[in-house]
């Protein structure tokens, strides 16, 4: 499923236009980033938590030349799947 299958399902589902249902998903999407950028976590229950980890700096190889290169520090987004939807996906 990608963004505009999501849209459509949503307006589908809640009667809502496509258009009022992008302006939603979108508005969702900014402010899961924005919380994101400012360090906070957004948790929603039984669905699961986006958070932000630090990854330390590093030193990496060149595959090509095998050479030595460093690799900066980083912030990468993460989700953990909350129970509600582990059992949601492993329900028979």
């Amino acid at each position: 499923m990608n963004k505009n299958d999501l849209i459509a399902d949503i307006a589908a589902r809640t009667g809502f236009s496509k258009n009022d249902s992008g302006k939603a998903v979108d508005a969702f999407i900014d402010s899961v980033v924005g919380a994101l950028k400012k360090g906070d976590e957004v948790r929603l229950v039984s669905f699961g938590t986006f958070s932000v980890a630090n990854r330390a700096a590093a030193e990496g190889r060149n595959p090509r030349t095998g050479d030595v290169i460093k690799i900066p520090a980083s912030k990468q987004p993460k989700f953990k799947a909350g129970k509600g939807l582990k059992d949601a996906v492993n329900a028979k």
